[in-house]
């Protein structure tokens, strides 16, 4: 990974199509989504100052992955908020050391947010754990992939 690495909030719409495809392709289409309701939910995810807040991860000032910060994200657990979701590498830059630099980024970022816990769902096993996460229990999401993993980290 040579280059220059950063991750930004977004707060404009510059990169809005490309993310959008990016949600629309990964869980959009699956869960029954259209594409203009995933635009619809991406154009109102770009906040400044309170959540949804959405930050790009950039390689030389090219957008390669992102992730968000929300109230809600799993629809059976209202009872727990802010989430960590939509963590996501572009699929030809994975596997080369991006994830974990985006990873590392969250708490720095929650912080300035103002927010003191995150909570996120993954079917992902000892991935998180590496950057500080707490497994707390499996759970059941009701979607494609029922049985996830639900983790919680504290800021």
């Amino acid at each position: 990974m040579i280059g220059q690495l950063s991750v930004r909030k977004i707060t404009d719409e510059v990169h809005l199509e490309k993310m959008t495809d990016w949600l629309y392709e990964w869980w959009g289409k699956a869960e029954g989504y259209s594409y203009e309701a995933v635009h619809a939910y991406m154009v109102h995810s770009i906040q400044e100052q309170r959540l949804p807040q959405t930050y790009g991860l950039f390689w030389d000032g090219k957008l390669i992955g992102m992730y968000q910060f929300t109230n809600g994200d799993l629809f059976p657990r209202p009872d727990i908020y802010p989430w960590l979701a939509n963590v996501y590498i572009e699929k030809a830059c994975r596997a080369k050391g991006f994830g974990r630099f985006l990873l590392e980024s969250v708490r720095k970022h929650a912080a300035k947010a103002g927010l003191k816990e995150l909570y996120l769902y993954t079917a992902h096993n000892g991935l998180y754990e590496k950057f500080g996460w707490t497994f707390i229990q499996e759970i059941d999401t009701f979607l494609e992939t029922r049985v996830q993993r639900l983790y919680k980290i504290e800021i």
